[in-house]
């Protein structure tokens, strides 16, 4: 067991979400109870490291100490760089992208195929990734033309799978005996893992976050997710991806994350990738974007502004 896991009382999930405390959590007052894997608690997964290996690191699995460093300077000053070009609709000072690499020095989160590559799309999931695209580069007739991030529905990087962003990569884990609820700081996302044997969603209800069944494997939470919503897509991934997130205790302040995307409609095989995650002292805040708010209606009236003013010019 985890060196400092203790007894704790148990009181209300609900209480522990509307508070947001970053205090040890369990359930039901009156009572004590010790989860199988110490991983409760407020976790911050911002990091430098990419999803998948650069290039000029084709061969290596992990940085030295020196190229670690100098990777960080590179990417601050890439990102600046890029900021100055073509500025983002947020302030820099708002963007936390992350700083420093994985305490691994892992050059990429994936770690299988060794490779640190997403394998290569299968004629189905090009066929769905083309469709993708051109939708995003048309002009949105109505909020439904426009993906489930600015629309406020989905948040980014909260998953799942949770993957690094460029802000608010923050979760609050919350552990009781049948349950594991998961309050990322994006938008409104609680994913809520029932731990029992209860019955899985029929194969033709598909949600956002897809439906969730946990179980211990020993200290470490074991998660298998499906019947996504086909709306819904990580990194090329479609409806009937089977996705298995292992969340596991490594140190004091480490969180080891590793997730399993296996999807044969999609990729020519299953990826693994494996997030680092650091306990953190800080709290979480509301992330006030939500639906029919500003933005969408700002973005829409500027495609029907520029429907107008292409209709009115006169011809060449």
């Amino acid at each position: 067991m985890f060196p400092t896991r203790r007894k704790r009382d148990l009181f209300p999930a609900v209480l522990v979400l509307a508070t947001v405390s970053s205090a040890p959590l369990c359930a039901q007052a009156g009572s004590t109870w010790s989860p199988p894997g110490d991983i409760d608690g407020l976790w911050d997964f911002a990091t430098a490291t990419p999803l998948q290996r650069p290039a000029a690191h084709a061969e290596k699995e992990y940085f030295t100490v020196e190229e670690a460093a100098q990777f960080e300077r590179d990417t601050i000053a890439r990102r600046a760089e890029a900021q100055k070009r073509s500025p983002s609709v947020h302030a820099p000072y708002w963007l936390d992208h992350g700083r420093n690499v994985q305490p691994s020095r892992r050059t990429s989160l994936i770690f299988d195929p060794p490779n640190g590559r997403i394998p290569p799309m299968t004629e189905d999931g090009r066929r769905r990734a083309e469709k993708r695209r051109d939708l995003r580069a048309s002009p949105p007739a109505g909020p439904e033309d426009r993906n489930l991030w600015e629309r406020c529905l989905m948040g980014f990087n909260a998953g799942p799978p949770m993957n690094p962003g460029g802000y608010n990569n923050n979760v609050l884990i919350l552990v009781t005996p049948d349950t594991v609820a998961l309050l990322n700081e994006m938008v409104h996302d609680t994913r809520i893992v029932p731990l029992d044997d209860q019955p899985r969603l029929p194969e033709h209800v598909r949600q956002f976050k897809g439906d969730s069944r946990g179980h211990w494997d020993g200290e470490t939470l074991v998660v298998e997710t499906r019947n996504f919503d086909p709306r819904i897509s990580f990194a090329g991934s479609g409806g009937n991806m089977l996705l298995t997130e292992r969340f596991t205790r490594f140190d004091e302040d480490t969180l080891l994350y590793e997730y399993t995307i296996d999807d044969p409609e999609s990729f020519e095989r299953r990826w693994s990738a494996r997030v680092e995650m650091k306990k953190s002292d800080q709290a979480i805040f509301e992330y006030a974007c939500h639906e029919g708010n500003y933005g969408l209606l700002n973005i829409l009236e500027y495609a029907r502004t520029n429907e107008k003013r292409a209709s009115e010019a006169p011809p060449e």
